[in-house]
């Protein structure tokens, strides 16, 4: 058995699709299982191949429910406490878990990093070593969907805002992720490994939305946003703390710490990573600009 959590989230949602496309329908409820809070939110196709437990991590009976039986299990966390990260590790261990495999971030690896996201992460990574569980990291880089915060600009005004447009970031598309995620919770072998993913290339702000310009057929803008415009755009969806942390994050990426790039998911999947070309070709409907009157 094999448990996924964050099922409805960039990553886990994309891991339940491909768990279900391998098991299939007639694999029932007995190879995949789900732990999330909104079951409405999860994939109809890849939510009937698996067994679903509606609860959380504060949640003791779902936690054991969920646990029950499991070999495997995906863990995605999002609480910088890191409480959510020590409950399933504890509950994990009590169901006999064999192994783990953790959503984490590149970012740990650089020693410059010392913001509460990355620090937050390095502990949630220790607890999971020092579980005596087996364990796998997978540290991605910045994932190619974020840019679909982008979206609504492009399509209203043929604008992108974006921080430091320049500045490079090997930037990883979320199903390569998924697919090595996969291929951890279903190959022996990963045990002990931390898995640093990255895109093929390095690319801008700037070289994305000349990308989604291209594959549009409509000239796009790129607005600059001062670090304080940005922190003020940031300050209406998150916490100080957590805005201090990102605006940290990107510093970083202008001195070109995320411009780095792994072979890591051709390594494991026996193909290139998926370019961000091709991540924006698969979801141009986002970005589509609503045709004017003349030329419908």
């Amino acid at each position: 058995m094999i448990l996924v959590t964050g099922a409805t989230g960039t990553i886990g949602r994309h891991v339940l699709r491909q768990l279900a496309d391998d098991t299939g329908p007639s694999a029932g409820a007995g190879g995949v299982r789900v732990l999330v809070r909104d079951p409405v939110r999860l994939d109809p196709a890849a939510a009937r191949a698996a067994e679903v437990v509606t609860g959380d991590y504060g949640d003791e009976g779902a936690l054991e429910r969920a646990l029950r039986g499991v070999r495997r299990a995906l863990l995605v966390t999002t609480q910088v406490t890191g409480e959510h990260d020590v409950r399933f590790l504890d509950a994990a261990r009590a169901a006999g878990v064999e192994q783990v495999v953790k959503l984490s971030a590149a970012a740990v690896t650089d020693p410059d990093a010392d913001d509460l996201i990355t620090a937050w992460q390095r502990r949630s990574e220790a607890l999971l070593r020092d579980s005596g569980l087996e364990w796998t990291l997978l540290r991605p880089r910045s994932f190619m969907s974020n840019c679909l915060s982008w979206a609504p600009s492009v399509r209203s005004e043929q604008v992108v805002r974006a921080l430091y447009g320049s500045s490079l970031n090997a930037s990883v598309d979320p199903r390569d992720v998924a697919e090595v995620a996969v291929r951890a919770l279903t190959e022996d072998g990963h045990g002990g490994r931390a898995h640093l993913l990255t895109g093929p290339e390095a690319i801008s702000a700037a070289g994305q939305t000349a990308e989604l310009a291209r594959l549009l057929g409509v000239p796009l803008r790129l607005e600059e946003l001062t670090a304080g415009q940005a922190r003020a755009a940031m300050l209406r969806r998150y916490p100080e703390p957590v805005v201090e942390a990102l605006l940290h994050s990107a510093q970083r990426q202008r001195a070109g710490a995320k411009a780095g790039v792994t072979s890591t998911v051709h390594d494991l999947t026996g193909r290139p990573a998926r370019s961000f070309a091709r991540w924006a070709e698969d979801h141009l409907d986002a970005f589509a600009v609503p045709a004017t009157p003349a030329a419908r």
